[in-house]
């Protein structure tokens, strides 16, 4: 496995639900390290690299987040199953007989399996009917509520989904848990990497939040921190190109480019702004797609919001099966919003940014 690849698949291996992102946090850090001026935090943790480049101009915002969906252990019954909480947005139908990690406070890993009633005993038209999440289980082999208080889960313990990274048979389709919004947290890594490398005009703030699943909480608070003059929010979108999408529904396509959204239901993108970048992608002959969102955010919705405004966009890598333990993105959409992205920055002087900003 090549470098790059390790690259992510150490950021979809680590495991880290909102409100406990701390191996995701520390794999940030360790790339983050070579290339930053400066790392800190926000007071719920979100992690911010800085990067003061040559002409010490905008302060230019760009951040994934660290959370993944998965659950909380909040209860242990007396034969020994876990019920538990979804943290963020899960389809009770993508989630049985799937298997999990619960990693204790002590760092034990746990495995189990997320269990219901056999469809055998429930009636016929119980059986047409979507499984209530609260009704699920995890079965992780014990026999009682002591055995597993032994193994040292306690509620509050975070579960994760359990997948393995791969490469889809040789192609440029890449299979993991947690694109969302791992990939998003890569592309932030790799722009401050790129601008380290061959500078910028700016100083640049490359981050990921927490607690974005649950709220998009820690957008905006590292806004707040960072008070920056331009923010880019760099996520996951929905891609259209599976079986039985409507035309409507199939506006983007993995391996066609990035996402920038236009509309999702936390923002309408400051207008000027997502011009400049179609512009930059059009001269660079960058492949992208237009995109909207209509039952759903990104941290941009908070970020546009920080203290008088900033002029905030969503830039998008477009995942297959988002919400669910296995999701598929496509080599060349990442390498390409890494490409617009940094482009993008090195374009944002002073200058630009006042004409950005005037009125």
């Amino acid at each position: 496995m090549e470098q790059e690849e390790l690259f992510l698949k150490e950021l979809t291996d680590a495991r880290g639900v909102p409100g406990n992102e701390e191996e995701v946090r520390a794999v940030f850090k360790k790339y983050a390290e070579p290339y930053a001026n400066d790392i800190f935090y926000d007071g719920l943790g979100s992690i911010i690299a800085k990067h003061v480049g040559t002409g010490g101009g905008p302060k230019i915002f760009i951040s994934g987040h660290m959370d993944e969906v998965g659950f909380m252990v909040t209860q242990i019954t007396p034969e020994g199953f876990i019920k538990f909480q979804t943290l963020g947005g899960w389809w009770g139908q993508v989630m049985l007989a799937q298997q999990v990690e619960i990693k204790t406070a002590a760092g034990e890993l746990i495995h189990g399996v997320i269990g219901s009633k056999p469809p055998h005993v429930l009636s016929a038209e119980a059986r047409k009917q979507p499984y209530e999440v609260s009704e699920m289980f995890i079965d992780i082999g014990a026999t009682s509520a002591d055995e597993v208080k032994k193994w040292g889960i306690k509620p509050g313990d975070m579960v994760t989904p359990y997948i393995e990274y791969r490469r889809l048979n040789g192609s440029k389709f890449l299979l993991a848990k947690a694109w969302d919004n791992r990939i998003g947290t890569a592309v932030s890594l790799k722009v401050l990497e790129n601008l380290a490398k061959d500078g910028h005009p700016n100083v640049l703030f490359a981050g990921s939040d927490v607690q974005e699943e649950v709220g998009l909480r820690g957008a905006q608070t590292s806004s707040h921190l960072v008070n920056p003059d331009i923010a880019f929010a760099l996520d996951t979108g929905t891609a259209g190109d599976t079986p039985g999408m409507t035309p409507k529904e199939a506006d983007s396509k993995l391996g066609e480019g990035p996402q920038i959204l236009i509309f999702d239901a936390s923002m309408i993108p400051h207008k000027k702004l997502l011009d400049f970048v179609v512009s930059v992608a059009e001269e660079l002959s960058i492949p992208f797609q237009y995109t909207v969102i209509t039952g759903g955010g990104t941290d941009a919705g908070k970020m546009h919001l920080t203290r008088d405004g900033v002029p905030s966009l969503a830039i998008t890598v477009p995942t297959r099966y988002l919400h669910s333990h296995t999701s598929v993105i496509h080599e060349d959409d990442y390498h390409n919003t890494v490409r617009l992205v940094t482009e993008v920055i090195k374009r944002l002087d002073h200058d630009k940014v006042m004409e950005l900003r005037s009125y």
